[in-house]
């Protein structure tokens, strides 16, 4: 019996799409001066839990329902809002994989995050869990519609060829700390083997395996290269950097390990090195680290399993 994990369609969506492609850009905020004394009628009005505080168009704080009733509770004269705001602040990043924000609602238990740019703290929307199932469900007609337009151009590619051996090469090199692009080579790959028809169960596993891998290509390295072979019966990836390498690969197999830096995971990076997931996805799994040259990660999945 196969117990191999079964991996969804929106699970794969989630692993694809950015933060910035799900979240609410018009977002009700409030000053640092106002009143305290303001803030019911902001909550009431537009059916909201809690608003966040800007200066500048940087979000400084955010002020909840929670600090309103506790404000009322206390007796205290009207305030500035800045007196009672929440200043450590939890957000997401425009350009983070939505995945990360999966993670962050079910590990915080909240009901909202702001969204601000990486670059400047400049608030730009807001992101709910409604906001992810829109999106998501969203994403699903479109890519339905767009595929089938495109799917039969290369669905024949191995049976159309002539040859006793017969193999699709896509190699990609992946940029180190750039945020900014990453999940762009996981997601170029996942459009390519839908366009090879390729078994969408087996698309989702490859999908899952090459963003994390790229993922990690991005936070623990300067960059690394992603090759995927396609062949008729089977699908290699085999994935390189010439980066720190990894002291010990048998603690890093356990589900949370990370080696990420300080920096890294205020950025919001950081929980893990996913190779327990890309694990899941494969029949072979090898991975080969030298510490101070690099790592080598090859991995294999049969197209007759899904």
């Amino acid at each position: 019996m196969d117990k191999r994990v079964k991996f969804t369609k929106v699970q794969e969506l989630v692993y694809e799409l950015k933060v910035g492609d799900a979240m609410a850009q018009n977002v009700f905020i409030v000053k640092p001066d106002n009143m305290m004394s303001e803030l019911r009628s902001i909550l009431r009005d537009n059916r909201i839990s809690g608003v966040p505080v800007t200066e500048n168009e940087k979000l400084v704080g955010i002020i909840s329902i929670e600090d309103f009733i506790k404000w009322l509770t206390e007796g205290n004269k009207d305030c500035p809002i800045k007196d009672k705001m929440t200043t450590d602040v939890k957000k997401l990043y425009v350009d983070e994989p939505l995945v990360l924000a999966v993670s962050k609602f079910e590990k915080c238990g909240f009901g909202r995050f702001p969204v601000v740019d990486r670059h400047n703290e400049k608030l730009l929307g807001v992101i709910t869990k409604g906001d992810i199932i829109e999106r998501v469900l969203r994403k699903l007609e479109i890519e339905y519609h767009e595929e089938e337009i495109h799917r039969y151009r290369a669905s024949h590619i191995f049976e159309d060829i002539v040859a006793d051996k017969v193999a699709v090469v896509l190699k990609s090199r992946v940029e180190g700390k750039n945020f900014g692009r990453a999940g762009q080579v996981s997601s170029g790959i996942r459009k390519t083997l839908a366009r090879l028809n390729i078994h969408p169960h087996i698309i989702r596993r490859v999908s899952i395996a090459s963003y994390e891998a790229e993922m990690n290509l991005v936070i623990f390295t300067e960059g690394g290269e992603i090759t995927v072979e396609v062949k008729p019966d089977i699908i290699h990836i085999n994935v390189k950097d010439s980066g720190p390498g990894i002291p010990d690969i048998k603690k890093a197999l356990e589900p949370g390990y990370s080696t990420a830096s300080d920096w890294i995971r205020e950025l919001g990076f950081g929980a893990g090195m996913g190779l327990t997931n890309i694990k899941k996805c494969a029949d072979r799994f090898n991975l080969t680290s030298t510490v101070g040259k690099g790592t080598n990660l090859k991995i294999s999945i049969d197209m007759k399993t899904n």
